[in-house]
Parts: structure tokens; C-alpha cells; sequence
């Protein structure tokens, strides 16, 4: 019996909700440039504690995943598409800013979604 978008929704919405081990190489940002027709993604470096946080390796201070956070970002990528970009951060970077494969597939599926958002006029907010 084929799916609904309604039910793919539910599903990825519940999958959202699972635990997930954070990567020591850091995180990425994602977010539009409309003006300029680009998905971007800024990297930070953090710092896992052995509570499983991610902290600032600069104060030691969890950091927090919701709110703004004021911090120095070590890299910008951008690209007109997300194979573009995906293709800028794990193909020619000399050392990939990441370790664990999870995280490239999740960077991933927000890139698709951060494209989808670009051409559609949509907007777009990482999961």
C-alpha cells in the first residue's frame, strides 16, 4: 500500500527524535543565500564530553541546540547545489571537516532539502 507525504512526514519527524552520537571533527550550519542562488554550510569545531555534550572547546561550555550562539566558525563551504557542495566538502577538502559516516548522510539529506528550499522559493530550517 503506497504512503502518504503525510505518513513519510510522520516517519522522518519520529526519526528526528532519536538520539544521536555528535561528531568530535564538529557541526555545520546550514542556511540559504537567496541573493546569491547558495546553499552554505559553516563548520565549528566542539568538543565531546564525556556526558556525551557537545562543548566549546574554548570555554568548555555545553553549547546549546536552540538559541543563537555567539562563536567563530572555522570554515565556509558553498555551493549552487547540494551535490556541488557536497562534492566541495568531502571530495576537496584536504581533511574532510567530519569522522563519522552518519553524519556525511545526514549533511547529506539537508542539503537536498536545503536545494529543494532554494529552487521552490520554500524556507528552509535544518533539522
Amino acid at each position: 500500500m503506497p504512503q502518504t507525504a503525510q505518513d513519510l512526514a510522520a516517519i522522518d519527524d519520529q526519526l528526528s527524535k532519536r538520539y544521536i552520537h555528535l561528531d568530535p571533527a564538529g557541526y555545520f550550519i546550514i542556511y540559504l543565500d537567496r541573493e546569491a542562488g547558495l546553499i552554505c554550510a559553516k563548520h565549528f569545531t566542539n568538543i565531546i564530553n564525556e556526558r556525551g555534550l557537545a562543548v566549546d572547546p574554548e570555554t568548555g561550555k555545553p553549547i546549546p541546540v536552540r538559541g543563537k550562539v555567539e562563536r567563530t566558525h572555522t570554515a565556509v563551504y558553498s555551493g549552487r547545489t547540494a551535490k556541488e557542495l557536497s562534492i566541495k566538502i568531502f571530495e576537496q577538502t584536504q581533511s574532510a571537516p567530519l569522522t563519522m559516516l552518519d553524519h556525511a548522510a545526514y549533511l547529506g539529506r539537508e542539503f537536498v532539502r536545503a536545494e529543494f528550499a532554494l529552487i521552490n522559493g520554500q524556507e528552509y530550517v535544518q533539522d
